[in-house]
């Protein structure tokens, strides 16, 4: 990945290139295991808001020199926040049926870089439809109509919202590329203004500049160019479900009909042969406090409608454990989710972070994540979510053979 949101010069600001991100995120995981493009048969291009192009994908590869070229499959992903995930499951599609060996999965955004008043605008344009009577800011009210959903069926609490972004901030401070450095208290974040009835602007994933690239290769691929599997992981199980692109007009006509998170996880469950116990670390997106609920309660860390007490909980846990012992207490032992902070904290550029969640999973799963390091760290879980609710991939990730 890049790095957030690069420092501005002085006296103006810079003009900052989603294409231009990308591809140093491309090129940073290709040196970093001594590949280079033309090793690459397969590309898979997640669109960006900042400066999106007609078949992202051919885009990209034209660009990177990758096209023109023999034996390439250019594919363009767009199920918003979900495409990351989507991508990655298609990857493995590619090698396992289309005859790819390496596969380049690349998001990048500069949602930052606009002017505040034309990403609103764009941002608005994405999910706006009439019947939804949405007001502006129009995802952050559809997501807070569904919280108030959750608060009116399952008791759901105010202070369980915040409690999601106050454990995100926490575990962002603990990551040196985090844009969240100090964490926010349930009561900060209640008292920061508000984008809509239940939603405070410390409750909105924080919008960033920034760029993530997968690499995904057969077998028989990294033994011919003689590249370890110690380090990799494997694509244990997938799933993809959908829901409707925006949600009711009003709280009373919300069911539970409109969520698909459910359905991917049941999915990806099925085919790796895993219930929640096999799994150590989740990568759940969050891009407001009611997203992550759903998301703890479909992949079965709490029951339907406990998500919010459970999320509460794991917080007042974590902040007891580091009063009592601010320099050896590991948060990752009470909650082994989102332990880079999340949309909430780390930084969100438009559909690139569930790009960070299956980054960190693999920082996870092989041993690299420093002070956020979980005990033994076998398989993983990510999630990414589209639209409000529209569009959930989710993938599980293994290390060792399968």
């Amino acid at each position: 990945m890049t790095h957030l949101n690069t420092p501005k010069v002085p006296t103006a600001k810079p003009v900052v290139s989603p294409s231009a991100l990308m591809q140093q995120a491309l090129h940073s995981a290709l040196d970093s295991v001594g590949l280079n493009v033309k090793d690459i048969n397969g590309i898979i291009a997640v669109p960006s808001l900042a400066d999106p192009h007609f078949m992202e994908a051919h885009y990209f590869a034209t660009q990177v020199g990758l096209l023109p070229g023999k034996s390439i499959i250019a594919r363009t992903v767009d199920t918003g926040g979900a495409g990351p995930v989507t991508g990655l499951l298609e990857a493995r599609r590619m090698i396992q049926s289309e005859g790819a060996e390496l596969v380049a999965v690349v998001a990048g955004d500069a949602v930052r870089s606009l002017p505040s008043d034309e990403f609103l605008r764009r941002a608005d344009q994405t999910c706006r439809h009439p019947s939804s009577s949405l007001p502006s800011p129009v995802i952050p009210s559809g997501y807070d109509r569904v919280a108030q959903y959750h608060m009116q069926k399952y008791g759901t609490t105010r202070e369980q919202l915040a409690a999601c972004s106050a454990l995100m901030s926490i575990m962002a401070s603990r990551h040196p590329s985090a844009l969240t450095r100090t964490p926010h208290t349930v009561p900060t974040i209640l008292s920061s203004p508000h984008v809509a009835p239940v939603t405070t602007i410390l409750e909105c994933a924080r919008r960033a500049d920034g760029a993530a690239a997968l690499l995904v290769a057969s077998s028989s691929f990294l033994a011919r160019k003689g590249i370890s599997e110690h380090g990799t992981v494997v694509v244990v199980g997938g799933g993809e479900a959908s829901g409707p692109m925006y949600p009711p007009q009003t709280v009373d006509a919300i069911g539970e009909d409109m969520f698909s998170c459910e359905e991917a996880c049941a999915v990806a469950f099925e085919e790796a042969q895993i219930g929640v116990g096999d799994v150590d670390f989740f990568g759940l997106y969050d891009c407001f406090p009611i997203c992550l609920i759903r998301a703890i309660e479909a992949v079965g860390l709490a029951p339907k409608g406990q998500g919010g007490a459970w999320i509460e909980q794991k917080y007042h846990a974590i902040v007891a454990g580091l009063e009592q012992n601010p320099t050896s207490f590991k948060p990752q032992d009470v909650c082994p989710v989102n332990t880079h902070g999340g949309l909430l904290a780390f930084g969100a550029p438009w559909e690139v972070p569930a790009m960070f969640n299956i980054i960190e999973s693999v920082a996870q799963l092989t041993g690299r994540a420093g002070v956020r390091q979980v005990r033994d760290a076998r398989r993983a879980v990510v999630y990414g979510n589209g639209g409000i609710f529209s569009a959930s991939a989710v993938a599980v990730l293994g290390r060792g053979r399968y």
